[in-house]
């Protein structure tokens, strides 16, 4: 007979075992949602000063107003009410390079960027500031985009920024790779041509990096976030309607333009 081996969860007729704890004896009304998802994603229980991050981070993710995914969700709902899991799967496929997959996309290029440096304990500001040149120059170079730059609402200044970079100072928890996003965003300018704010998604990524948690997994937290985001959104959209129009707005100006033939 063939094993198929778990470290999270079991049941039986009476019990649901959850991480090697009884699920209704010791983890319901202990344990919160975040912890638990921490928990579920390292098999290690956070520890206070983590969880205050990582909950800070769900929370600065969760919803960003009308953006694509937003309201891909509401037309989807608007389209099929009777499904409400796929309003938010539809949501939720539009966490990319460009919306929300920017928290995994600037956690890897933060990290793969720092096995390069090696030991930076001793690194000061201006050694990190070092480093962020020099990681700039060749990004630029070589035709890449450096992730976690820029917003396209909040052109000076994301405000998630500051608030989670102190939240992680204040548990000890600003590691390198905050460390290395926060120079970026005061070097970037003398590489680009243009000075650009680091966003709320970028920092999002550093923050869950230096707080451990697996690399690949760091679009999943943002998707996390985002469903309750859309879960909102989708109650909202049950009482005040906004997909109606959205769709009679794009329909009554669309212009037809026949293909022109190429025989």
């Amino acid at each position: 007979m063939t094993d198929y081996p778990t470290g999270l969860g079991t049941s039986d007729r009476d019990t649901i075992s959850l991480l090697g704890h009884d699920l209704a004896g010791e983890l319901l009304g202990t344990v919160t949602f975040g912890e638990l998802a921490f928990w579920l994603a390292t098999q290690q229980r956070p520890t206070a000063g983590q969880l205050r991050v990582f909950e800070a981070v769900l929370v600065s993710l969760a919803d960003h107003g009308f953006t694509p995914t937003a309201i891909a969700a509401r037309l989807t709902y608007y389209s099929a009410p009777d499904s409400l899991q796929g309003a938010i799967a539809a949501g939720l496929l539009g966490g990319g390079s460009r919306f929300l997959g920017v928290t995994e996309d600037t956690g890897l290029f933060l990290h793969t960027a720092l096995a390069d440096l090696g030991d930076t304990t001793g690194f000061t500001d201006d050694d990190w500031d070092a480093a962020a040149i020099t990681l700039l120059t060749a990004t630029k170079q070589s035709g890449r985009r450096v992730p976690g730059l820029g917003h396209p609402v909040h052109k000076q200044r994301d405000p998630r920024t500051a608030v989670i970079i102190r939240i992680a100072d204040e548990q000890g928890l600003r590691g390198p790779h905050l460390r290395l996003f926060e120079a970026i965003g005061r070097t970037n300018g003398q590489v680009l041509g243009k000075q650009l704010p680091l966003n709320g998604a970028g920092i999002a990524g550093a923050a869950l990096a230096d707080l451990g948690l697996p690399i690949e997994l760091l679009r999943g937290f943002a998707l996390l976030a985002r469903t309750a985001g859309l879960i909102g959104h989708l109650a909202e959209e049950r009482l005040h309607p906004i997909a109606p129009a959205i769709y009679a707005e794009v329909d009554r100006n669309a212009v037809y333009v026949p293909a022109t033939s190429t025989d």
